[in-house]
């Protein structure tokens, strides 16, 4: 049987058409999903993501631990509230998962990773936290509800107006503590906007005070799409278990220096870079009619063949947008397979879509 979040029946009452999605019931839309998806573009929406599971580390050790547990380096934060993305790796240098972590101070560091790798992850974490002072907590009488979108600034620190100056103030890519949330400036939309952590028995009381100021429940469906626009990689698509940072276009997020930081999969990686990916992820558009699809053929001439990883039409476009896996010699042109026939794209770089403007 499914789980449901402390939001299900605020789902149902909305019309949400609910789905089975990484054990969760959850909506994948309430009606149209391209409008919903042009209301975060244009306006503002909100997310129930309460499935996300959130992770705290406490204690003298956790810097360290993190330090050798993700190829980013926690080190790089030096500002209470900063969060950092990164990807946590196996030993042969594969995806984990990817994840958000947030430096609250020397003793705390709050984690959220994804619903889907939940068991994989904590098991993970656990593993390799023996012999370390910390202490793993996970915490799912939490949830966490996303408010994204050109206007989610104003919704938000209407309904919390008590800290509407701080939060205001808050920049990208970072969090404070409140009295009765834990609030993030980060999202997976492409758009500004809030990521809020708190009580599950509080959870409903801030999703129907953000719908009766108008801000409307939007669906997996159109996030799916507005990350896509976005340029940010969705885990088990994008990469995985079996695929490296350098391979799915973040190695930007592997932390090199210092060069004596030992994390788990450096040594794989170091052996990748060395002898060169033999695949790279890149940005693909339509240049015909048609639509890309999660897992069509993509024919490189004079190079082989690769595959769309997340392919979907783009709402902000109007063109069919797509990442694939392609030879790493592949140069600007490609072809995808639509039902048998073979049709011309051109390689672009992601981000497709950012902050309501379209950047290819």
């Amino acid at each position: 049987m499914s789980n449901q979040t402390p939001l299900y029946e605020q789902h149902v009452s909305a019309g949400g058409k609910m789905v089975d999605f990484a054990g969760w019931e959850m909506p994948i839309n309430y009606g149209s999903q391209v409008q919903e998806h042009h209301k975060v573009r244009q306006d503002v929406g909100m997310f129930d993501v309460s499935h996300m599971t959130v992770v705290d580390f406490e204690g003298d050790g956790a810097r360290e631990f993190l330090r050798l547990l993700l190829a980013n380096d926690v080190n790089r934060l030096k500002d209470k509230g900063k969060a950092l993305y990164s990807c946590m790796l196996n030993e042969q240098g594969g995806v984990i998962d990817d994840l958000i972590v947030y430096y609250m101070n020397d003793d705390w560091y709050r984690m959220v990773v994804n619903a889907g790798t939940r068991e994989k992850d904590m098991a993970w974490i656990r593993k390799q936290a023996e012999g370390f002072n910390i202490t793993v907590s996970e915490r799912p009488e939490l949830a966490m509800i996303a408010v994204q979108g050109p206007n989610a600034v104003k919704h938000i620190t209407t309904i919390m107006s008590d800290d509407a100056e701080a939060i205001g103030a808050l920049a990208p890519f970072n969090a404070l503590v409140l009295e009765h949330c834990f609030l993030a400036r980060t999202g997976y939309t492409g758009e500004d906007g809030f990521e809020i952590i708190l009580a599950a028995d509080k959870a409903v009381w801030l999703w129907e005070e953000l719908s009766k100021a108008g801000v409307p429940p939007i669906g997996l469906g159109a996030r799916d799409t507005l990350r896509l626009e976005a340029g940010m990689n969705l885990y088990g698509h994008d990469m995985d278990d079996e695929t490296s940072p350098l391979e799915a276009a973040l190695g930007w997020t592997v932390a090199w220096e210092p060069a004596d930081r030992k994390f788990i999969g450096r040594e794989a990686l170091e052996a990748i870079k060395a002898q060169k990916p033999k695949t790279k992820l890149v940005g693909l558009v339509l240049t015909e009619k048609g639509v890309t699809r999660d897992h069509q053929k993509v024919v490189v001439a004079g190079a082989g063949e690769g595959e769309i990883t997340s392919g979907s039409f783009s709402p902000t476009i109007g063109k069919s947008i797509a990442f694939a896996r392609v030879p790493a010699d592949t140069a600007s042109e490609v072809s995808v397979e639509i039902r048998g026939k073979l049709v011309a794209a051109k390689i672009v770089k992601a981000p497709f879509v950012r902050n309501g403007k379209v950047c290819i």
